[in-house]
């Protein structure tokens, strides 16, 4: 039977009585974590949010150090996660500590006891490093969200947040909310659209990012604004990638690159050193894209170890394999990768990476083994002279005992296969310091990408950002060369955050627009608010936005950024706990003028 809390207050939570409090009186609440019965004492332990604190209920005479009949029989029922309150003196442990709890030197010896509500049998164990199917623990999300583990997690995301929060109010940044319904402007990912049952017809669009507001706001004056912001996208989901999510966005006026970089290595030193006492080393490093690109394959790398892409192109040129000189004859590259000491690697792993390549548009991997001895072993030596051969390998840097790998294909398709096949290798031979925290500015982003599928430019970022001025002369005539003033800041081969300066001149907007296909008419119809606010003097402005979630993630050495969301979506965006989403009734569909279609029917 549930007992009131009436007359009772918490005085600690259960880490916070230590040896200081040896001899008082203490009233802990929380729940059980286990309880062990040796006939006469019970041994409980009673687990909150701080940890764990043992609880003794003795019988006896000697009324110091016994609880009473009813309060022990109660002692006796308890069971794990039921709530209780216990009253009782703090005391040392006499010989028995244990120096894996951070309470391990001192136990409360029961006086009084309450069950304040009592539990069904967990459908699994409340315990850290859970080896429970994580769908189950989905399903049960407010059970796993007591594993002490998890709980750790979700309080430093807090401790996080409230760091950034302090930082950015002593710089002079304002915190301001902008709108979670917005107007639908289709530039990027798919949005999430609300019905309007006022305007029937009509849909809103939840936020993909506040981006246009926050530019309107540097309009308004207010010069640093930065929130903590919901925001939503459609798309297909992966380890760090939720429909919904948390980032730091930030707006600056009256700066350029050099501005927004400096103020935000400050912000990550600050709560790296505060929240988890990493030192960052500051300025961080800066890359071009360019050379990330040709480096790492990625436009955020992993630079914890090397293996860098070598381009093999000129070495290769002329020689007789056919899909070597055929991809350069197509514009494209060759590249390779030495994984060292990988030479002996069994074909069975090698036919492996080839189809792991594959994955990512490669029609194939082609690779030289150099044994321990020298010999060589490779899928295409016949084609090869033993002077084109030997300087490849000599280009490559290979040596006795190495495995060099190599891709030909457009550039895209080299980096995406080599880039990947590289951190594959690193996963599997086990190289990667977790330890390590490697920070890396990629600057210098190019502008504009080309659309296969739309067959025309589109912008790499968004439509809004600035070109480099150097380049802004070859926007008419060599799009694709121009680079933008952008930049992404990457920690550990994952994009914590991105940004750029903004177009802030009306002819440098619209040209933008007219080589992304944008005709002035239906720019002013996705964005005319913000380009119509742009006639009554806009400040230079530039900005950039933290994903929170993938930083918490990071900091915390999660797998998943579902281990830092209080209550996170799985692979195909619903909610196992909820069973979201769902159907509604049909009267809610019959005021908003929506009916329900079967694909089945409509094809």
């Amino acid at each position: 039977m549930a007992e009131s809390m009436r007359g009772l207050k918490r005085t600690h939570r259960c880490t916070e009585v230590s040896a200081a409090n040896v001899g008082e009186v203490v009233t802990v609440m929380g729940w059980v974590q286990k309880s062990r019965n040796k006939g006469g004492i019970i041994f409980v332990d009673l687990r909150d949010r701080s940890g764990l604190i043992q609880v003794i209920f003795e019988q006896g005479e000697d009324l110091s150090r016994a609880v009473d009949a009813e309060n022990f029989a109660k002692a006796e029922s308890l069971r794990s996660e039921f709530v209780v309150a216990v009253v009782g003196k703090v005391e040392k442990r006499e010989g028995n500590a244990n120096a894996n709890m951070k309470t391990g030197d001192i136990e409360v010896r029961a006086t009084s006891l309450r069950i304040l509500s009592e539990s069904e049998t967990p459908p699994f164990p409340i315990e850290s490093d859970s080896k429970t199917k994580e769908e189950l623990r989905l399903k049960y999300r407010y059970l796993d969200l007591r594993r002490p583990d998890l709980q750790e997690k979700i309080m430093m995301r807090s401790r996080v947040t409230a760091k950034i929060r302090e930082f950015m109010t002593n710089e002079g940044f304002l915190e301001i909310e902008t709108p979670i319904l917005n107007k639908s402007t289709p530039e990027g990912a798919r949005d999430y659209l609300v019905p309007s049952r006022v305007h029937p017809g009509n849909f809103y669009a939840l936020p993909q990012s506040p981006q246009l507001f926050k530019q309107l706001l540097m309009c308004s004056g207010y010069d640093r604004y930065f929130q903590i912001a919901k925001c939503f996208r459609d798309e297909d989901l992966r380890a760090d990638r939720q429909p919904e999510f948390t980032q730091v966005d930030m707006e600056l006026s009256f700066v350029d690159v050099d501005d927004v970089i400096e103020v935000n290595e400050r912000l990550l030193k600050t709560v790296f050193k505060d929240t988890i006492g990493i030192d960052v080393q500051l300025p961080i490093q800066r890359m071009t894209w360019q050379e990330a690109m040709d480096r790492f394959g990625s436009d955020k790398p992993d630079t914890r170890f090397g293996m860098e892409l070598v381009n093999v192109s000129d070495t290769v040129a002329g020689c007789g394999f056919g899909v070597f000189t055929g991809a350069l004859e197509n514009g494209g590259s060759v590249r390779g990768i030495n994984a060292k000491g990988q030479g002996e690697m069994p074909r069975k792993k090698i036919d492996a990476l080839v189809e792991f390549a594959k994955g990512f548009g490669a029609k194939g991997l082609a690779y030289i083994a150099i044994q321990s001895d020298g010999t060589v072993k490779s899928s295409f030596a016949k084609f090869m002279t033993e002077e084109e051969m030997s300087a490849l390998i000599k280009k490559m840097d290979g040596e006795n005992g190495d495995l060099l790998l190599f891709a030909a294909d457009k550039n895209k398709v080299v980096w995406d296969v080599l880039g990947n096949i590289r951190l594959e290798i690193a996963k599997q031979l086990d190289m990667i310091d977790k330890n390590q925290y490697n920070f890396l500015w990629v600057t210098e982003f190019p502008l504009l990408e080309w659309s296969e599928d739309e067959n025309r430019f589109v912008a790499m970022h968004h439509p809004f950002t600035m070109p480099m001025e150097e380049d802004i002369e070859f926007l008419d005539t060599d799009p694709g060369r121009v680079r933008a003033k952008a930049y992404d800041i990457v920690l550990n081969g994952t994009e914590l955050g991105g940004g750029s300066v903004r177009i802030f001149q009306n002819d440098v907007q619209e040209k933008m627009f007219e080589i992304i296909g944008l005709s002035k008419e239906t720019a002013h119809e996705r964005f005319g608010f913000l380009l119509n606010a742009f006639k009554y003097g806009v400040p230079p402005h530039a900005g950039l936005a933290f994903g929170l979630d993938r930083m918490v993630m990071l900091m915390a050495q999660a797998d998943s950024i579902r281990e830092v969301i209080a209550f996170p979506k799985v692979k195909d965006a619903s909610c196992l706990m909820t069973e979201c989403p769902n159907f509604v009734d049909d009267i809610q569909l019959e005021e908003l003028g929506i009916a329900v279609v079967k694909k089945e029917d409509n094809e």
